[in-house]
């Protein structure tokens, strides 16, 4: 059995070594030094020739829970199965991440921080927990992983997703008719969503004036699932208090860009949940051998919805 890699400089030993060992049954080769005949092929951010290249495996493998880059490439083989991580250690990251912005968000960490540069002792009122409302834009894995541990901070919690879904201690809602119901209850909105061409653009400005004023949004899905500018003009016009960004349009995010000194921004370099190396490695093997069974696997990407 023979498995191509292909992923960044920086990674690729970690990938491999951890592929070699995960399933030694396997010649593990990294592009371009394929061999004549590839089985599987494991992959990030592919150059062309590789996907030409692939064009007879069982299998495509995405070094990323995001399959968004992949599903863009014009050489992607059409016949062939692509599967996402599932998790792959994210969840836990995510979880951390999204509950201290939203923490944050609701003590007021960045009122204070301000008063501590200002030298003035202020005490702001009490917020109720009830009324603050924590609304989900996306309910997948991660999007599960974070509602679990919301709810057990005690915060009401909202979440949409493209079709219904029924979650524990969730209030759930579905398709674009019930999209503003849905913001109007968001005093954080945590955009958790595939990139896809039906959620480029999503949070712009109509939708972006249907959260309720005062409101937080955090992404940690993709950049190009908000319109920069609109939030900016959010932000400045006071309607959102605070955006926390994780991912962006562009990667790294310029220099140049207004997000970097926005006094109502944080920001970080798509930290909030990183693919650990081992972790998906076990889950890649697995899944190749149920494969090599002839047995079902879960995270095969459903090409018309783009994840």
């Amino acid at each position: 059995m023979h498995l191509l890699l292909h992923t960044s400089s920086a990674t690729i030993g970690g990938w491999h070594a951890a592929l070699s060992a995960a399933l030694p049954e396997a010649q593990v080769s990294r592009w371009p030094d394929a061999p004549p005949a590839i089985d599987y092929a494991a992959v990030w951010k592919p150059p062309p020739e590789l996907l030409g290249a692939a064009r007879g495996v069982k299998a495509i493998f995405n070094l990323g829970a995001g399959v968004d880059a992949l599903m863009r490439e014009p050489m992607l083989p059409a016949a062939v199965p692509v599967i996402r991580i599932e998790d792959g250690g994210m969840a836990e990251q995510m979880v951390d991440y999204v509950t201290l912005a939203v923490l944050a968000a609701y003590r007021e960490q960045r009122i204070y921080a301000a008063q501590q540069r200002d030298a003035a002792w202020q005490q702001r009122p009490y917020r109720d927990k009830a009324a603050f409302g924590v609304g989900l834009l996306g309910l997948g894995v991660l999007g599960q992983s974070v509602a679990a541990a919301l709810a057990r901070l005690g915060f009401p919690l909202a979440g949409w997703s493209r079709e219904r879904k029924a979650v524990a201690g969730v209030d759930t809602y579905a398709g674009i008719a019930e999209l503003p119901q849905f913001l109007a209850r968001s005093q954080v909105l945590v955009c958790l969503l595939p990139a896809t061409p039906a959620t480029r653009g999503l949070l712009g400005a109509a939708r972006l004036s249907q959260l309720p004023r005062g409101a937080h949004l955090v992404n940690v899905a993709r950049g190009d699932i908000v319109v920069d500018a609109d939030l900016l003009a959010a932000l400045d016009a006071g309607h959102l208090a605070s955006a926390t960004l994780d991912v962006f349009h562009e990667e790294p995010l310029p220099r140049t860009h207004a997000f970097w000194h926005h006094p109502r921004i944080t920001l970080t370099p798509h930290v909030s949940a990183i693919t650990l190396i081992d972790v998906s490695a076990a889950q890649i093997a697995g899944k190749i051998r149920r494969l090599e069974q002839g047995l079902p696997v879960t995270g095969v990407v459903d090409r018309e919805r783009g994840y």
